[in-house]
């Protein structure tokens, strides 16, 4: 191309999260290709002002609660100041509003991408209007990160289904993979080599259920064998009573926020993830490019990633049982685990890589501008 294509990133805040971490990426990687501004509806987050400190252009509109029609305006006069030829936002709220702002500047391509949906998983009547009447109209292109999230968006919101595009989720798998020396990992990371650890990533929040993931892996009993929890939240303190309650809290190690997850995940034996509700998690993906077996809820996208038996285990949200059951499983036979783990990474390997991710979404920049890649 002769000059760069001027695309705009709309999201709720950048904090670390899926959808905030791969508009990083594609910011990041599309550099030359793409003159970037990240529009933040609520915050720049601690994502943004990583990105401000590195030169990006990152806006924050502050919004107010509740229907802050204001942010819509701003958001057009920002966009056309910076000539954006192409808008892209990042779930149902930031595509609202860019959707609005569209009208007021027609000028630009808007294309939505849904990424997690809510559980339960309902939106009100007149939502569903809106979207099947104005809002789908208003898209130029409608992309989902898995066939879970494209299924959301035409069954509960609305949206033609024969005009959503899946593009799947990617991470730098070269950057993730089995310890050399696992024992030698572990005590690099202040971990006793002769134990085994399950992992868990994720923020304390009730969606990803971290109750249950405590009551299994306490009812499973597994001897020497220790629970990673990395991540914080508001729920962090109830966890850690709960885990006490359970007689297990000598065996919990909570965490904290770690910029070293892939580390961590060498280290561990295990990768579990007990969400009630989820689409294409990039921590199960690590998870997978690690060479790690996944104990994961058969919910969302999960089964899309991992399928059961074949790269990890699956069982029902909220049921310890199953969760107990399968970590009984794979700490108990080291070949299945072996197996599951292997397989997992072969799968990452050959099917979600980042960089495809990126260039998926780079040739619909150019497509929608009219452009040539």
């Amino acid at each position: 191309m002769t000059r760069p294509l001027r695309v705009g990133f709309v999201v709720h805040v950048m904090q670390v999260a899926g959808a905030e971490v791969l508009v990083r990426e594609t910011v990041a990687r599309l550099a030359g290709r793409v003159q970037a501004t990240v529009f933040c509806l609520d915050a720049i987050g601690r994502i943004g002002e990583e990105m401000t400190a590195d030169g990006a252009d990152v806006i924050a509109f502050g919004r107010r609660p509740g229907r802050d029609w204001g942010v819509a305006r701003r958001l057009a006069a920002a966009a056309r100041e910076r000539g954006v030829e192409v808008m892209h936002a990042h779930q149902y709220t930031p595509f609202f509003y860019s959707a609005l702002a569209k009208v007021l500047n027609p000028r630009w391509r808007l294309i939505l991408t849904e990424h997690g949906r809510h559980y339960p998983d309902r939106v009100s009547p007149l939502r569903r209007a809106v979207n099947r009447l104005a809002l789908d109209r208003l898209a130029d292109a409608v992309t989902a990160c898995c066939h879970f999230s494209a299924e959301g968006l035409t069954r509960t919101d609305g949206f033609r289904g024969n005009r959503i595009e899946i593009v799947e989720n990617g991470i730098n798998v070269d950057r993730y993979g089995p310890a050399a020396d696992p024992a030698a990992q572990k005590a690099a990371l202040g971990l006793d080599p002769a134990r085994r650890y399950v992992v868990h990533v994720a923020r304390h929040h009730p969606v990803k259920d971290q109750a249950t993931l405590l009551r299994g892996f306490a009812a499973a009993e597994l001897e020497g064998v220790e629970l990673l929890m990395a991540g914080d939240g508001l729920l962090r303190e109830e966890l850690e009573t709960l885990a006490a309650r359970l007689g297990v809290r000598e065996r919990v190690r909570f965490l904290g926020i770690r910029t070293d997850v892939a580390e961590l995940m060498r280290a561990a034996d295990v990768f579990a993830l007990t969400s009630v509700s989820e689409a294409a998690s990039l921590t199960l993906l690590e998870a997978m490019a690690t060479g790690l077996p996944s104990v994961a809820t058969a919910v969302g996208g999960n089964p899309e990633l991992v399928r059961h038996e074949r790269e990890g285990l699956l069982f029902p949200r909220g049921d310890a049982a199953g969760c107990a059951a399968a970590f009984r499983r794979l700490f108990a036979d080291a070949a299945l685990a072996a197996r599951l783990g292997a397989a997992a990474r072969q799968r990452a390997r050959q099917r979600y890589q980042l960089d495809r991710t990126v260039d998926e979404y780079f040739r619909l920049y150019c497509r929608l501008a009219g452009r040539t890649p």
